[in-house]
């Protein structure tokens, strides 16, 4: 048996993806990434969970399109296990605003996430033009996931004190440059975001931030900064099926944070895999 079998967690997955290839509003994965260019949705994560327990998933926007996000909603509404989707508004839209209240109006939609990494403005939610979404957002009890770089680290802690009443995850611990096993200066940049409140940590994506062939245990300083950095505001995702691309399986991702996270005591344990992800995006313990 799996030596680390017996200290897999109870796990609500705060980030994962599905797509279908040629889907409304899908433009990626292409055949660019040949180990996720293919359709993946819920019978495709029971399969890959398989001997987890896991509870629950909060399903994460990967295409900047509103037909994406409808389909997301969608499917949300005819499968229980996902508890939550966090979908995607051009926040520098005349009309962001209309379009957040309608689908606030949505049981499961919690929160919003702009590509900011693809973005070469790394100031870009800044700018004026977002104001009144982030407004909205804020209006219907939404939360904001980042997706960043290290470069944009300066930029979120703008905004969490413009903001400080909006709840904010860091997605992927803003992928630090893992595969040149560089620190510095994202180490500084996640320390000062950490001190503000409304600013949590997602403890996942890191292994597609490494070289082919790196091992997960090359991970230990970056995983060893989050947890001291954001403690109990640290949740565990998945980034399933983008995962896949490293050649991982689910549980590889799943034992090897169980590895990397040391010596957490059994409350601890449950706060990462599973109640950090309930008390940010608002979700029932069963």
């Amino acid at each position: 048996m799996d030596e680390h079998r017996t200290a897999r967690p109870r796990i609500l997955d705060s980030h994962h993806h599905y797509w279908r290839i040629g889907g409304p509003g899908q433009a990626w994965p292409d055949a660019g990434w040949p180990l996720i260019h293919r359709d993946f949705l819920p019978t495709d994560l029971r399969a890959a969970t398989d001997g987890l327990d896991l509870v629950g998933t909060v399903l994460v926007q990967s295409q900047p399109d509103d037909r994406d996000t409808d389909w997301m909603l969608a499917l949300a509404a005819e499968d229980t296990s996902i508890l939550a989707v966090v979908g995607w508004v051009a926040l520098d839209d005349a009309g962001a605003p209309a379009r957040i209240a309608q689908l606030a109006r949505h049981p499961k939609l919690v929160g919003l996430r702009p590509m900011l990494q693809s973005m070469d403005d790394s100031d870009w939610i800044l700018r004026d033009a977002c104001a009144p979404a982030i407004d909205a957002m804020l209006t219907h009890g939404l939360r904001f996931d980042a997706l960043v770089q290290p470069r944009h680290l300066p930029a979120i802690g703008r905004l969490a004190q413009r903001w400080p009443d909006l709840p904010i995850v860091i997605d992927h611990g803003a992928k630090p440059f893992a595969a040149q096993g560089r620190l510095d200066p994202w180490r500084d940049d996640l320390a000062a975001l950490a001190r503000f409140s409304n600013i949590w940590c997602k403890l996942s994506g890191l292994r597609t931030e490494q070289a082919p062939g790196q091992s997960a245990d090359a991970l230990a300083p970056y995983v060893a900064h989050i947890l001291a950095q954001f403690g109990d505001r640290t949740m565990w995702g998945s980034d399933w099926p983008v995962l896949l691309q490293m050649g991982d399986r689910y549980s590889d991702w799943v034992d090897a944070t169980v590895r990397l996270a040391g010596p957490l005591d059994a409350d601890g344990r449950a706060r990462l895999f599973e109640g950090a992800a309930r008390a940010f995006y608002g979700l029932l313990a069963d």
